[in-house]
């Protein structure tokens, strides 16, 4: 498969033989990928049956199933007995009817939860709707705002204000590139971050396993 800029990195974050659940995971591609590269144990959970059906088709264990109502039936973490290693939510906690409850219950099933989210406040964005009065179209943000996936709109600083909500601990946090190379910042994601990254990744510890 040809990788997004955000799985590349990603894939980087994640150690060999972890359990993985991708969250929104589609037909599984970035899954099996991880698989071939880092050896993981692979799951997901998809709500397009069609898709989820591929993902099983190519040997990956994942459910079809709604992430805001069936999430929870996931058991919760404890350190080697049972839940996840790692979540991930990249690119899809946008598309989610409560993102919040979302990351809430993906913190309670998993270790660390890894979150790639587009940043609407990009500066990009910011000047497409001052001078064209048109909510922005970009390669980052595809869809036309009335086919667009994406149900909630948030900045770099509003999904760092989400996870301090949560009281996890954010153990790093980065923009990224059009390439998929990662710049870390600091603090809560205003200024430089939340003008100039186009995604955000956040690595999220679950705060019963500390």
């Amino acid at each position: 498969m040809t990788l997004r800029p955000d799985q590349h990195y990603v894939t980087t974050l994640i150690s060999t033989g972890t359990r993985v659940l991708d969250i929104g995971c589609g037909e599984g591609e970035f899954l099996a990928h991880l698989k071939a590269e880092r050896n993981i144990q692979p799951y997901g959970i998809e709500l397009d049956s069609h898709k989820a059906a591929k993902a099983v088709s190519a040997g990956l264990s994942v459910i079809q199933g709604d992430v805001d109502e069936d999430l929870s039936a996931y058991p919760a973490y404890e350190a080697g007995k049972s839940g996840f290693d790692i979540a991930l939510l990249c690119n899809t906690l946008q598309v989610f009817k409560r993102p919040d409850k979302v990351l809430k219950q993906a913190l309670t099933i998993a270790e660390r939860v890894i979150v790639v989210s587009p940043n609407f406040g990009h500066i990009y964005n910011r000047l497409y709707l001052l001078l064209k009065g048109e909510m922005p179209v970009s390669r980052f943000l595809r869809y036309q705002w009335y086919e667009t996936p994406n149900i909630h709109f948030s900045t770099i600083k509003d999904m760092v204000k989400l996870a301090e909500s949560l009281s996890c601990t954010i153990e790093h946090r980065a923009i990224l590139s059009q390439n998929g190379s990662g710049r870390s910042f600091s603090g809560s994601g205003g200024g430089f971050a939340n003008l100039f990254g186009k995604e955000s990744v956040l690595v999220l510890r679950n705060h019963h396993a500390q």
